[in-house]
């Protein structure tokens, strides 16, 4: 009972505060406090107050409105970046498995290479190639991140393809295509659904770090990454530049941790009766 409390509890404190980042960014969208982009030198670096909420950059611009502004930058970047992973993973993933013999061979000899390195690394070459822009990030991230989309559900079809039912479909008369989206691909969706709350932290934390190194979406459009970047300077004296931005990460990344701890513990059968 303990421990259907403690999940139940990481299950609604994740759920509000990625619920929280979600209603900030839909906000951020028609209104912030100020202009992210207006620069006012005269009341550069101020300290927070009541006119400048979380104080004022550099450049004299509004850090609330700027973090309001990066939310849209980052969670959008995050969520389509996933949303592409999954979708080429699962189609990787599921014919390779599905089909089996050479083709499997060959799709795992190119993916297993491809996750010999870190999915960040991945992300710097191919921006160093495109060029910050956010087409070039997604694009980077993309590719870094569906190879681990594939190799999940590749083992989750190998698992499925023998069953019983699989069979069924197949007497019945059922094509290939039929069997695989009617019966296979369902079963993944339980592993899908934990790996991609796990994937958006990681897409985040990456995108975060390509920004923080210059090879993220270019100034003056702002992300929590180049934000924590242009903070670099002004740690001892301008203290909030950086909090803003990396308490805006680390909610969201505490949020997407406990919603997948419990996406786990729900889809896993060995957690099942625990």
């Amino acid at each position: 009972m303990a421990l259907r409390t403690l999940r139940a509890t990481n299950a609604a404190l994740g759920t509000s505060l990625l619920g929280a980042i979600f209603v900030i960014t839909c906000v951020a969208i028609f209104w912030t406090p100020m202009d992210p982009l207006a620069m006012n030198l005269e009341s550069k670096l101020h300290p927070p107050s009541l006119t400048h909420l979380f104080g004022t950059d550099e450049y004299g611009r509004d850090v609330l409105s700027r973090a309001m502004s990066g939310a849209i930058t980052s969670t959008s970047i995050s969520v389509v970046t996933v949303v592409l992973s999954i979708i080429f993973g699962v189609i990787i993933g599921a014919l390779s498995g599905f089909i089996g013999g050479w083709t499997d061979r060959i799709l795992m000899m190119v993916n297993d290479a491809t996750l010999a390195f870190p999915g960040i690394l991945w992300g710097l070459a191919v921006m160093v190639v495109v060029g910050p822009s956010r087409v070039g990030v997604i694009a980077a991230l993309t590719f870094a991140y569906t190879p681990a989309v594939v190799r999940v559900v590749r083992g989750t079809v190998l698992s499925v393809r023998e069953k019983e039912f699989v069979q069924a479909s197949r007497m019945i008369g059922n094509s290939e295509w039929q069997t695989l989206r009617r019966h296979v691909l369902p079963n993944c969706i339980g592993p899908v659904a934990v790996l991609a709350s796990s994937m958006l932290g990681w897409v985040l934390l990456s995108e975060s770090a390509l920004s923080f190194l210059g090879l993220g979406v270019p100034p003056p459009t702002a992300t929590w990454g180049n934000m924590l970047s242009s903070a670099r300077s002004f740690m001892q004296t301008a203290v909030w530049l950086g909090l803003v931005p990396g308490s805006f990460i680390v909610v969201t990344l505490l949020g997407t941790n406990l919603i997948g701890d419990f996406l786990r513990d729900r889809f896993d059968p060995r957690m099942q009766g625990s």
